[in-house]
């Protein structure tokens, strides 16, 4: 039976040394506030300076669709555009079912020149009238599409900021709203920085990213309201850190579940798809990265100067690993350490303890032998004495 306690007693120390362990996330919130500084910087630079590379939707011009161009290479179109006056045309490859096609973009918004025009090229690269569509948009529709993108945007922040600050509070509405101007600013920066068309399709992206970036920072917020509802043995800072790794595992598959038929999307999908496709993928991931990065550590910063939290702060500090034990207020961190150390003295005891029985039966054992040996030899004796009467008589 002793040796049965000794076995319970180094399983039940081994199982509280043992657990699993946080993220540190916040610890490193200086560097995640480094990089989304650079990479607020660069994309406002670039905006200011090399400016956005607006689609023909937004300054106007014409579209003219080659769907069957045959064995046209790229800079036979290019030679038939510079002689029919379209040498400031951007030109596209396309393929559709099979065939190849182009599609051409011009400043011109002259509906009869830019026939003319389209007209040449057909002619002059031997094509058939009815292989293109010539499309000329005015600037009025452009414009007309960004100020109603602009009242959305406006109106879906004012909107979330009024749902969070009902359904949470003030301060997770406003950092929610930092958070995703920082996912819209690096997105359109990129754009800026590698001169990518900004089209109808961008801006749509844009409108649709919001939804994803909320989404991911509302889930953490959701966890630190509700873990900041206990009487937790931590500081605001360390429940928060704990409240991301809470729900990291949520916030991997939902990306991975977004990204995936986006990246199909960009691969496999038209012209037309891919940039919407390429706006969503970078929205994606950046708002992945400022639910944990930006959101939740400006949020725990500003948390952590209430007077409330700010007493758990100077108790306790910055802890990085923290269990669901301690969020609940059942125990402290200290607690759960000195229940580890003295586990371990435990162990050292309960080893000696073995030891000392093992010793002690190894003792009665030895012991035992002594005594049947002793006995073997007085019972032979006295055999040898009943022999050697029964000779003598």
């Amino acid at each position: 039976m002793r040796h049965v306690t000794v076995a319970r007693s180094k399983g039940a120390c081994i199982m509280a040394r043992y657990f699993k362990k946080d993220i540190d996330f916040l610890g490193k919130k200086k560097i995640f506030f480094i990089i989304s500084s650079l990479l607020c910087i660069v994309s406002i630079v670039a905006i200011l300076f090399q400016g956005l590379n607006l689609g023909i939707e937004f300054v106007g011009g014409t579209s003219i669709t080659f769907s069957d161009a045959g064995t046209v290479s790229l800079d036979d179109m290019r030679s038939a555009c510079t002689q029919a006056g379209f040498a400031d045309a951007t030109i596209q490859t396309t393929e559709a079912n099979g065939t190849s096609g182009f599609l051409i973009r011009t400043n011109t918004i002259d509906p009869n020149e830019s026939a003319a025009n389209a007209a040449s090229i057909a002619q002059t690269l031997g094509l058939s009238t009815s292989s293109y569509e010539v499309s000329v948009i005015g600037p009025d529709w452009g414009t007309t599409v960004l100020r109603s993108s602009l009242i959305a945007f406006i109106v879906a922040i004012g909107a979330i900021i009024i749902y969070i600050a009902i359904r949470f509070e003030w301060k997770m509405g406003f950092v929610a709203i930092l958070a995703l101007i920082h996912d819209l600013l690096i997105v359109i920066g990129i754009y800026a920085l590698f001169k990518l068309e900004v089209t109808p399709n961008v801006v749509a992206a844009l409108l649709t990213i919001m939804g994803y970036s909320l989404y991911d920072t509302v889930v953490v917020f959701h966890r630190m309201n509700e873990n900041a509802s206990t009487s937790m043995k931590c500081s605001f800072m360390s429940m928060a850190n704990h409240s991301i790794n809470q729900v990291f595992t949520r916030t991997i598959n939902t990306s991975l579940a977004s990204l995936i038929p986006v990246i199909a999307m960009l691969i496999f999908g038209g012209e037309t798809l891919k940039g919407f496709a390429l706006a969503m993928i970078i929205g994606l991931v950046a708002g992945s990265y400022s639910s944990i990065g930006v959101a939740s550590p400006l949020y725990a910063l500003w948390k952590d100067r209430e007077p409330a939290f700010a007493k758990l702060k100077t108790r306790y500090g910055y802890e990085r690993h923290v269990t669901d034990s301690v969020v609940q207020g059942l125990y402290s961190m200290a607690d759960l350490n000195g229940d580890s150390e003295r586990c371990e003295n435990s162990s050292d005891d309960v080893a000696v303890s073995a030891q000392n029985f093992q010793q002690e039966e190894l003792s009665a054992y030895e012991e035992r032998q002594s005594a049947k040996s002793v006995h073997q030899s007085a019972h032979r004796g006295k055999q040898s004495r009943a022999q050697r009467k029964k000779h003598h008589g």
